[in-house]
């Protein structure tokens, strides 16, 4: 019996339970989790035929503007007519909404014909890249990846920090109280609660702790295979705004929502397994417990992570973060339990791993996921041999790096880099590089046709 057989099957369920609907939720390219209601009818229908979603969710920004640049016209757009794109029910996806009394599953978007292009769906992106994958080697090749996020908790709301134009918030607690016992303590139900509700959201956290910061709190979700680690981050970001939100809280996973506090990272955790189960990065009798093949993968995650950085650094917020002595990483590095450097070794039997500490908590995680699937692929298939690892402190090398290792500073260059890199369009399509650098580029214009408070503070009077 098929998952949709087995989800028809439970529409008597639904129905047992009085429940009147489902929830169908993707995300978009910014990552953005958006979806809708419907009926049992709608749900029954939708598995049997599938549904269609107008293609101005893959052609706006975050505020819902359209895309709007000179030259070709993109994926979306006054021109084609804003038609239906189709899109699947990942009926394997589901998870019950307690709060909602519904069922809520993800949807993945496909080419309305055999030979059309693929439209930019990031969930559909990782796919292709685990496919690629699976086809590595003998026996191929599973990603196994658990992501850890940072958040601020503010005691405002949704509506309080836009009339205070987002200045003067209060975070929940004052100080820097990282991992601190008397915090959790004293919010003990609010810890509780979150890690119970994401437990039953299928989301599960192995920790959830405070960071330096005020109001900064960490979660890491459980590693799981394929897709289903980059669903479950995807799940929990809205989920964890939404679950604050409820109690008049607000939570933000900007990259760095003050320049006066740390940044707010979505550290990649991440091994390839092969078709026994086994950690293949895992070779106990070798130095730092590295197998060949991890050492390739490695190799290829540091050639390419200047490349595709926007891949994990996607907003303008993005580089306000990944400076010297932030705790975020400036160039492509790597070191043994080493938290300066862009990628840690974590050894440990068949826990062996890396840890990518580029991506902040404003990313993608299907983008993520994607990229650095590819970037190991091609450092396996291409025989790759990481540099020495670095020990002690990262940042204080960086200069001295050739300048391939280095990471552009800003969005513009990122995007620049990113499109005119042929391994990506080999890698992801000409359609998805394309469209995808067209999104940062116009992030890139937005943001500066814009007056802000350094340029109000700074020239107002004096200039």
């Amino acid at each position: 019996m098929d998952t949709a057989e087995k989800a028809a099957q439970r529409l008597d369920e639904y129905r047992s339970r009085g429940c009147q609907r489902v929830k169908v939720v993707f995300t978009d390219v910014d990552g953005v989790l958006r979806g809708k209601y419907l009926s049992l009818a709608k749900f029954s229908k939708l598995l049997e035929t599938g549904g269609g979603w107008c293609d101005c969710v893959f052609g706006w920004d975050l505020d819902d503007v359209l895309y709007e640049l000179p030259g070709e016209a993109g994926y979306s757009g006054w021109h084609r007519g804003f038609p239906d794109v189709p899109f699947r029910l990942r009926v394997e996806t589901e998870r019950w909404l307690e709060d909602e009394h519904c069922p809520q599953f993800l949807a993945q978007f496909e080419p309305a014909e055999a030979g059309d292009a693929p439209p930019p769906c990031p969930r559909r992106l990782l796919e292709q890249a685990l496919g690629a994958l699976a086809q590595c080697g003998p026996g191929g090749l599973t990603l196994r990846s658990g992501f850890e996020y940072e958040f601020f908790v503010f005691d405002e709301t949704a509506r309080s920090v836009r009339d205070k134009g987002h200045r003067e918030l209060v975070p929940l607690t004052p100080g820097n109280f990282g991992y601190s016992a008397l915090r959790t303590a004293t919010h003990a139900e609010l810890f509780g609660d979150l890690m119970s509700e994401a437990e039953a959201l299928r989301c599960p956290l192995e920790g959830l702790h405070t960071e330096t910061g005020p109001g900064v709190w960490e979660a890491a979700l459980a590693p799981a295979d394929g897709l289903e680690g980059a669903d479950r981050a995807a799940l929990f970001k809205t989920f964890a705004k939404s679950y604050f939100a409820r109690r008049q809280l607000i939570a933000t996973f900007m990259a760095k929502w003050s320049m006066a506090v740390p940044g707010q990272s979505g550290h990649f955790h991440c091994s390839l397994i092969g078709g026994d189960g086994s950690n293949r990065f895992s070779a106990p009798d070798a130095e730092h417990g590295m197998s060949e093949l991890q050492r390739q993968a490695l190799a290829g995650v540091l050639k390419y992570l200047p490349q595709w950085l926007v891949m994990l650094a996607p907003t303008i917020n993005s580089y306000t973060r990944l400076v010297p002595g932030a705790w975020a990483p400036t160039a492509a590095t790597w070191g043994v339990e080493n938290r300066t450097a862009a990628v840690r070794l974590i050894p440990g039997g068949e826990g062996q791993r890396l840890e990518v500490r580029v991506p902040g908590a404003d990313s993608n995680p299907y983008l993520v996921a994607a990229a650095m699937a590819a970037a190991m692929r091609l450092g396996i298939e291409q025989a790759l041999t990481p540099p020495a690892p670095v020990t002690g402190n990262a940042y204080a090398i960086t200069e001295s790096l050739p300048a391939q290792m280095q990471f552009p500073a800003t969005l513009r260059e990122a995007t620049a880099r990113f499109a005119a890199c042929e391994a990506a369009r080999a890698a992801f399509g000409d359609g998805w590089v394309d469209h995808f650098a067209r999104t940062r580029d116009w992030e890139s214009r937005e943001y500066e046709r814009h007056v802000n408070d350094w340029q109000l503070g700074r020239y107002f009077e004096l200039i």
